[in-house]
């Protein structure tokens, strides 16, 4: 079993708290990098948001 399995396995019913944990840790990465990966950042972010299952996003607008 891989990490990122027993990640998923364990933030299982936590989607909403990892995906704020992923917030978070983007913005500390932001403020101390001064913006300048903003990019990569916001990137890694929805990544992960999307491996944890907690891709919804409330900037986006719904998709039909």
């Amino acid at each position: 079993m891989s990490v990122m399995d027993k990640l998923k396995q364990m933030l299982k019913g936590h989607e909403d708290q990892a995906g704020k944990g992923v917030d978070k840790a983007g913005d500390f990465v932001d403020e101390k990098s001064q913006g300048k990966y903003s990019g990569q950042v916001d990137s890694a972010q929805d990544k992960l948001k999307q491996q944890f299952g907690s891709d919804q996003d409330q900037d986006r607008p719904p998709q039909s």
